[in-house]
């Protein structure tokens, strides 16, 4: 099958003061929707991610389901103007708060929500943390949010799914912003929904709670899939050589260059401030705000682990 991107636009009439997702068509099966690639904010809905969909002739595979009901209701409209197909089930790849904390709104209206057993226990695990960070950005949306988690997770860390006859599987091989995020992976359509494991456009943040090594290997993982199109978990949709260009060059500078520091015995501050310029990696939005953060997270979870 031969893939292109096309961003649609013309679907609808933008305004000027309210904040609409991109839809981003793949195939005539396949679409991202992009978000903010700048950082959450109410006038966005915390909707600073990429999500997607599915359309089969059995019903709409929404992929993430945004963070509050209100983006979870934008994403809906998104979707009605490409096809009038229900929502037949959402499934949640991430742990952070935009790709699931929209499960009610759709579970509501019949949608199933399907997520693997150790996505829905970071979920439970940080639930909280979501929610007083999503009070500070978006006090008056917060209150209507129920989080609702799959009922009957998958307890296998890679299963297949099919809806309408697409092959759809649900793979975790490491983590990706947290530990438990998955992807998945449609082999028919080479195409894989990288969630945070992969950005695009955007420096990614190693967290206290990002596993930098596992997700390195995560990315290999995708990378031997030989994907004809990412929708990274941030960014607008690409290949292989942008995913390698924006993410997994990255990581793996990061953890080569660290790993050398510490073989050198080098002091923390002494790392950042010699790894501190990057210009590989110069033209991602917040390399500025993230990058010497990077370095110092990366070398205390390396350091850790020898």
């Amino acid at each position: 099958m031969r893939f292109f991107v096309v961003t649609l636009l013309s679907l609808f009439t933008c305004s000027l003061s309210a904040f609409e997702l991109i839809t981003e068509q793949l195939s005539d099966q396949v679409y991202a929707l992009v978000g903010e690639i700048g950082p959450r904010s109410a006038k966005n809905h915390a909707l600073n991610n990429t999500l997607g969909f599915i359309v089969t002739d059995k019903g709409v595979v929404l992929v993430s389901s945004g963070a509050t009901p209100q983006g979870a209701k934008l994403i809906e409209q998104s979707i009605a103007r490409v096809t009038a197909n229900p929502i037949r089930w959402v499934i949640n790849i991430g742990v952070q708060d935009h790709h699931w904390l929209g499960n009610d709104y759709f579970a509501q209206k019949g949608a199933e929500i399907i997520a693997l057993a150790r996505t829905v226990e970071g979920q439970k695990k940080h639930v909280d943390d979501h929610l007083s960070r999503l009070a500070q950005v978006t006090p008056s949306e917060v209150k209507g949010i129920k989080p609702f988690y799959a009922p009957n997770p998958i307890a296998e860390d890679n299963t297949q799914l099919n809806l309408g006859g697409i092959e759809l599987k649900l793979i975790w091989t490491g983590g990706g912003h947290f530990t438990e995020d998955a992807y998945l992976w449609l082999p028919q359509q080479q195409v894989v929904f990288a969630g945070d494991v992969i950005f695009h456009d955007r420096m990614l943040g190693i967290q206290s709670h990002t596993p930098l090594l596992p997700v390195q290997q995560a990315f290999h993982d995708i990378e031997a899939l030989n994907p004809k199109a990412i929708i990274p978990g941030h960014g607008h949709v690409g290949d292989l050589e942008k995913a390698r260009r924006d993410t997994g060059d990255y990581l793996d500078w990061l953890v080569e260059n660290v790993k050398l520091a510490l073989e050198d015995w080098k002091e923390i501050g002494e790392t950042v401030d010699d790894l501190a310029e990057a210009p590989a990696f110069r033209h991602l939005k917040f390399y500025d705000g993230w990058h010497r953060r990077n370095i110092n997270r990366s070398y205390l979870q390396l350091e850790a682990s020898q």
